[in-house]
């Protein structure tokens, strides 16, 4: 990837350029069109650096990349295939102590992701075996599942005291380090690329997303089947947020072209 690159996609994976069935393919010519403008799509997600390696082999990416919801950041040296890391938080060990207090706390079982078993995981996110193994090499943070609202409600007043923070997604719920977040992830890999100057393009669509979004130049929330997540309304109301006309891949590309567009007109 170029330092100077003037612009940078950062585009969540799970809900937003993918379906729930994990297709991206009406997006497919909109990221070859990209590659040739030399304008990175650079995976901000709360999936694995596992997932993630085997997600841009796949499609042909290879920028830097976000993972665990901001947790880390990872890219390859120029003239060799070995990675560079930058860790912004606490490590899962750390987490899974911290979860397992704030759960008797509130008085539920907060089940985290890596204790389930496979046929739970794959009833829960209908991966492959081989996706579910590259789904639990969890690092830097704990996903667990989705909480009641009231219960997820009492969690965040707690979070505080334990220098954490919890994001609801559409599957799970992620706990991770304070100092972890996407938005975060992203001024730190500006700085690491030394290109402070790069207008950011994001693209979301949970509340996950919303430091991303917050943090965004251009931002840009992706619909469900059913309309946008009721976390990410206030931005779209105030006009601060982007709704795209269409879910998933569809909406992201028609999205992200008419940005492009745009600035070939300036």
């Amino acid at each position: 990837m170029k330092n100077n690159s003037k612009y940078w996609i950062v585009t969540d994976l799970d809900g937003t350029l993918m379906d729930e069935n994990y297709d991206i393919s009406p997006a497919k010519k909109t990221l070859h069109m990209l590659a040739e403008l030399n304008i990175p799509v650079i995976p901000c997600t709360s999936k694995t650096a596992s997932e993630v390696r085997y997600f841009r082999e796949e499609n042909g990416l290879s920028g830097p990349f976000i993972v665990e919801n901001g947790a880390a950041v990872y890219g390859c040296y120029e003239n060799n295939s070995s990675e560079w890391e930058l860790i912004l938080g606490k490590s899962y060990t750390e987490l899974k102590i911290i979860l397992s207090s704030i759960s008797k706390k509130v008085s539920y079982n907060l089940t985290p992701l890596n204790d389930l078993n496979k046929k739970q995981i794959y009833e829960l996110t209908g991966l492959s075996d081989q996706g579910i193994n590259r789904a639990l090499d969890r690092q830097w943070s704990v996903p667990f599942l989705n909480p009641p609202d009231e219960i997820f409600y009492k969690i965040k007043l707690i979070c505080e005291s334990y220098n954490v923070h919890v994001f609801k997604g559409n599957r799970m719920s992620h706990l991770l380090s304070s100092e972890s977040h996407k938005g975060q992830a992203v001024n730190k890999l500006k700085l690491h690329m030394h290109n402070e100057d790069v207008k950011i393009i994001a693209l979301g669509d949970s509340q996950n997303d919303l430091p991303l979004l917050e943090y965004a130049d251009i931002s840009i929330v992706i619909p469900g089947k059913y309309g946008p997540n009721k976390y990410l309304k206030n931005g779209i109301d105030s006009g601060s947020f982007r709704l795209a006309n269409a879910p998933h891949a569809e909406g992201w590309a028609n999205s992200v072209e008419d940005i492009i567009n745009d600035f070939k007109d300036l």
